[in-house]
């Protein structure tokens, strides 16, 4: 499905952006895969193989996105897509209920999930732009931007920047539909990764995932739960697609 396709996930060097760098290579893309840790690029390059170039960056650094794309076109020839999975938890920093949540930790959340998701998707659509042939955004966003789950996972500045993104993604598909560029948005549930580590091993959570989380016996996702639906959105089939959230979140949604 992806063949011929050459493809810069930012976040791409663990959890769902590896994940996703494997679909792409294993239908036909070639990736450039970007993240934050010099020694998770190196691991990253090592396990993808020739198809894939992994360089560090901060996503939240304006040049970031830009380097990745010209390196994508020097070593690949060309840019087809972005898929950004870059973000995190702000509850190291003080993320929390509202009576509770710093500004200090507000801040940091949204640099995490919003600007540097910003920043990506504006060094995309200027090398779209410039190169004259469209091309594909994808976003990550997050069941929590819109169905929240107020026990457990309460971190009102992380559902602020989610939320943000599906509106940010949707205004900037609208304007830029007669360019050919086409953006679109994932939101998953819980799913197993680096960043799940505290409610992953809460059995208290994990019981209380059993029932938000119905499909397939009740369960955390997996990372490579999110993979076919990645792949699709950067592909041709989703040619006349734009604009759209689409909830890979095991129910969560309905229950």
């Amino acid at each position: 499905m992806l063949k011929d396709k050459k493809i810069v996930i930012i976040g791409g060097t663990t959890g769902l952006g590896i994940s996703a760098a494997k679909a792409f290579i294993k239908n036909g893309a070639k990736v450039v895969v970007v993240g934050r840790n010099p020694e998770s690029c190196v691991a990253a390059e090592i396990e993808l193989g020739e198809n894939a170039r992994a360089m560090s960056g901060d996503a939240a650094n304006e040049n970031t996105a830009i380097n990745a794309i010209e390196l994508i076109i020097s070593e690949f020839g060309s840019f087809d897509g972005l898929f950004h999975v870059a973000g995190g938890s702000g509850r190291k920093f003080g993320d929390g209920p509202l009576h509770e949540l710093t500004l200090d930790a507000w801040n940091k959340t949204f640099e995490l999930n919003l600007t540097s998701l910003m920043l990506s998707n504006q060094a995309a659509v200027k090398k779209f732009l410039e190169l004259g042939r469209g091309g594909s955004i994808l976003n990550m966003s997050s069941v929590l931007g819109q169905f929240p789950s107020p026990k457990y996972f309460s971190t009102h500045a992380y559902a602020a920047t989610k939320s943000a993104v599906t509106g940010f993604s949707k205004s900037i598909a609208a304007y830029y539909a007669p360019n050919n560029i086409r953006i679109n948005v994932l939101a998953p549930a819980l799913v197993e990764t680096p960043m799940s580590q505290r409610a992953s091993k809460d059995e208290t959570i994990l019981n209380f995932i059993k029932t938000k989380q119905p499909l397939d016996g009740g369960r955390n996702g997996q990372v490579n739960d999110l993979d076919g639906a990645a792949v699709y959105f950067m592909s041709d089939a989703s040619k006349f697609t734009t604009g759209q959230t689409l909830f890979v979140d095991g129910g969560w949604g309905i229950s």
